[in-house]
């Protein structure tokens, strides 16, 4: 097996998150699930800082890992790469600091509407940047979307 195959395989199953992707019907939606479980531990309890980081570094990442996605799986934005998923939904809970079920459920359930009604720049950003850059770019929108919600939601309804 030659290095670039070795590479493409390591690339795709982060841009996979392993079997997540693979799990059947909506991929998008157990890669969501997989990023809200995954957040309490890896992400939520990390200072504003390092969380702007983590999400940086994931854009970059996952944006490497879904090109060489689309070029194994022979197209654009294949449903198996879902690691642009795990950058909306934390993207998301950006400006949560001690996460509740409730907290997790809608920001769970507002990234999802968003990255699926794609209202306006969110549709047009998948068109705006090569390969998977824009992947990762609408839902970094949609992730922004839902952190804009969730967070007037916490702050002047559910105060």
């Amino acid at each position: 097996m030659s290095k670039a195959s070795v590479q493409d395989k390591v690339l795709t199953s982060l841009a996979t998150l392993g079997f997540v992707g693979h799990l059947p019907k909506a991929p998008g939606t157990w890669g969501s699930l997989a990023a809200v479980l995954l957040a309490p531990w890896l992400f939520i309890h990390l200072s504003l800082g390092a969380k702007i980081i983590v999400l940086v570094a994931l854009f970059f990442a996952g944006a490497w890992a879904c090109s060489a996605a689309e070029k194994v799986f022979g197209r654009k934005d294949p449903g198996q790469a879902v690691i642009d998923e795990v950058l909306g939904q934390w993207t998301t809970f950006l400006f949560i600091t001690a996460p509740s079920l409730l907290t997790l459920t809608l920001g769970f359930f507002l990234f999802r509407l968003f990255d699926i009604l794609k209202p306006f720049p969110v549709r047009r950003s998948e068109k705006l940047l090569p390969g998977g850059y824009s992947v990762m770019l609408d839902d970094l929108l949609a992730g922004i979307y839902s952190l804009i919600t969730l967070t007037l939601l916490l702050e002047f309804i559910l105060k």
